[in-house]
């Protein structure tokens, strides 16, 4: 399985098509790999390549490496050769619930708008379904949640959706923000497990209302 960047890609290459303008509005902008993600200083992560900061609960792990049981759970490890590499990991080491942050530079000529950005978020289900259909067979229903805007500290426009479904009797669900703020379009895209006595999902608006965009002086 692809995992949760294949929504990432899907976003970013749909925008090529649907969000640009016919004149450049920004600066042709690109990721540096020679900048290291950020300082992660116990469950707080403070970004240097990109300008953002996020904290997580104290029972959660942050890393900018690809967590070794996410392979377990079929996702594919980055290459160090791709054009675009996830900033940081957040995950509950006991339950295995985990969110990606990512942010890239937007195009010279893409343009933003919450109703552009709810669109493109909307059309990313469609990716994740014939993902989930390709691990786990046609057979599995998935469940789509409404698109509705999201609210992140410092990011201009963003917009939320998910998909819950069951593996093994185990209920799941995967959901993914899109957002933009100048210059840089923001992916934070998680994974809940269901787990009865656990307080990922609480967690994780936790780790939502801590993310914050710090534009640049």
């Amino acid at each position: 399985m692809k995992g949760m960047r294949l929504s990432v890609l899907s976003l970013a290459f749909l925008f090529l098509i649907i969000g640009c303008a016919g004149v450049p509005v920004r600066e042709a902008l690109w990721e540096d790999h020679k900048v290291p993600a950020g300082n992660i200083e116990g469950n707080h992560f403070v970004g240097l390549r990109y300008p953002f900061k996020v904290s997580a609960p104290s029972h959660w792990k942050m890393s900018t490496e690809f967590p070794k049981f996410l392979k377990d759970l079929g996702y594919d490890e980055p290459s160090p050769n791709d054009s675009e590499q996830t900033e940081l990991y957040i995950f509950n080491p006991v339950t295995q619930s985990c969110v990606q942050i990512d942010l890239t530079p937007a195009g010279r000529y893409s343009t933003f708008s919450q109703e552009s950005i709810e669109r493109l978020t909307t059309l990313a289900a469609g990716s994740l379904k014939k993902e989930l259909e390709e691990e786990y067979g046609k057979d599995i229903e998935v469940e789509l949640g409404p698109t509705t805007p999201a609210s992140l500290k410092g990011v201009q426009f963003a917009a939320k959706k998910y998909a819950t479904y069951f593996v093994k009797g185990e209920r799941r669900e995967q959901g993914w923000i899109y957002g933009f703020s100048e210059p840089y379009q923001v992916f934070i895209l998680y994974l809940l497990f269901e787990k009865e006595g656990t307080s990922d999902r609480k967690d994780l608006e936790t780790i939502l209302s801590s993310f914050e965009y710090i534009p640049k002086k």
